[in-house]
């Protein structure tokens, strides 16, 4: 009496299908973080360049990724002192620092309506109207 029934094989086992199927979206995953990582650290450097003057943002082409790593909480470590290297190494990269002006901005201050005491005669008649005509 012979036995019709197929055997097994790994072309039609379900166990073996779900295995394939496992470590193919392993790999995926892995290709993805491996991405994100890379999309952190070049976005992390970006927001780095810019602080440190940086002209031309193609000169982070210039940086070993290999020497630079995300930190637990995702920054990248050391980037000031990287960046710091880098504009050692190649300053024109950066722009120079203006000492042509050493004047200090004035704070910044809300702005305040003039009151009617301090107001001269034209001034409050100018002020009365406007609120007069806005009211009508």
């Amino acid at each position: 009496m012979s036995d019709d029934t197929p055997t097994p094989t790994a072309a039609n086992d379900p166990l073996e299908e779900l295995r394939a199927r496992a470590e193919a979206l392993e790999r995926q995953l892995a290709e993805v973080q491996l991405r994100t990582e890379a999309q952190l650290i070049r976005a992390g450097l970006k927001v780095e360049a810019v602080r440190a003057g940086m002209v031309d943002l193609d000169g982070l082409k210039l940086i070993d990724p290999s020497e630079v790593k995300l930190d637990a909480g995702g920054e990248v470590e050391g980037a000031p002192a990287l960046m710091a290297r880098l504009k050692k190494a190649k300053p024109w990269l950066f722009a120079a620092a203006s000492l042509s002006s050493t004047a200090i901005p004035p704070p910044a201050q809300a702005l305040r309506q003039k009151l009617a005491t301090e107001m001269t005669d034209a001034e409050y008649r100018t002020a009365r109207q406007a609120v007069v005509r806005n009211r009508g």
